[in-house]
């Protein structure tokens, strides 16, 4: 045979065998949905893009809480590539509607109560310690938690109380709310709006966050400050350990996967205290000053075996609406 029959019947042959390899009619894109609150450093994926090709497009859609729901809705035909923000006390709604191909570990973190150190100075009154503070009459009023139902932060202090508490939880939440507790949506409204201690100067001086938030509060101040004009009760935080994953149905699962290995790269992980704020799970990640500092990262902090989680949430958030709305 010819060589230039050759090249016709290979062409015809590759045609048979269905189509092209992804990317090959023009340059790839891979789509990592997210919370608003992902916020990686300008041009961090550049270096992907380059070892690779292959562009990313973040795209982001409220609360953790939100956008793992509408991930749970379109299971299998999903509206991005890579989902990241599945923490482990929704992990076990993502499982059981079979979202993700795969996953792996990201970051870890803790939620916890912060204060506004300076509220509590200029009153001549101490912040509260634990738990068991925030519903004595000393603290009325004074806290913002947000709805667990859609919020990821939310969450983890509900089941800090079932840890501290166990089955008495739901009085401590009764308690709660008997000495006036604020709950709001997300945690965008309660740090930013209601929490007096950071930029929205609200009139809450208490507020679950993370323990991250201080050395945030340094890297963003509008004027530069050594110490940042917050703090953490330590004995209020639930660990949390964050996880993306690919998504079952995505268009390119191969990008996928390659985008999920750079998350879990130095690279990535290292950008991660002073841009997300949480701690790098890659032990080859080393963490910045200001991090290392002020973020608090408790040695015994409150959790809760994920399988528990699986079989109790529903029937916990139920009984906290009932309390709590």
């Amino acid at each position: 045979m010819k060589p230039r029959l050759l090249i016709a019947a290979a062409l015809i042959l590759l045609a048979s065998c269905g189509g092209t390899t992804p990317g090959a009619d023009g340059p790839r894109t891979v789509t990592l949905l997210a919370y608003d609150a992902f916020t990686p450093p300008e041009g961090i994926f550049n270096s992907f893009t380059e070892r690779t090709g292959i562009s990313v497009e973040v795209v982001t859609g409220g609360d953790s809480g939100s956008v793992i729901s509408k991930a749970i809705l379109t299971a299998g035909n999903p509206e991005g590539d890579v989902l990241w923000g599945v923490d482990d006390t929704t992990l076990s709604r993502v499982e059981e509607a079979d979202v993700l191909d795969s996953r792996a570990l990201v970051s870890e973190g803790d939620v916890c109560v912060n204060y506004d150190k300076a509220w509590y100075a200029d009153k001549g009154v101490a912040p509260p310690t634990s738990l068991d503070d925030l519903v004595k009459p000393a603290y009325r009023g004074q806290l913002v938690v947000q709805d667990p139902v859609n919020s990821s932060p939310g969450l983890a202090f509900l089941m800090a109380s079932i840890a501290r508490y166990g089955d008495e939880w739901t009085d401590w939440w009764r308690r709660l709310v008997a000495n006036d507790v604020t709950i709001v949506s997300d945690w965008t409204t309660a740090y930013t709006i209601e929490f007096s201690g950071s930029s929205g100067r609200g009139r809450h001086p208490l507020v679950v966050s993370y323990g991250s938030s201080p050395p945030a509060e340094i890297v963003y101040a509008a004027t530069p400050i050594v110490e940042p004009p917050t703090a953490v009760i330590e004995s209020t935080c639930f660990r949390q350990v964050e996880y993306a994953g690919v998504l079952r149905g995505a268009d390119d699962g191969d990008a996928a996967r390659q985008l999920l290995d750079f998350l879990v790269g130095v690279e990535f992980q290292e950008s991660m205290p002073l841009s997300l704020f949480v701690f790098p799970v890659n032990p080859n990640a080393g963490l910045p000053e200001v991090f290392e500092t002020w973020a608090v990262r408790p040695r015994s902090p409150l959790t809760i075996p994920a399988a528990e989680i699986q079989t109790n949430r529903d029937s916990w958030l139920e009984t906290w609406r009932a309390i709590a709305l």
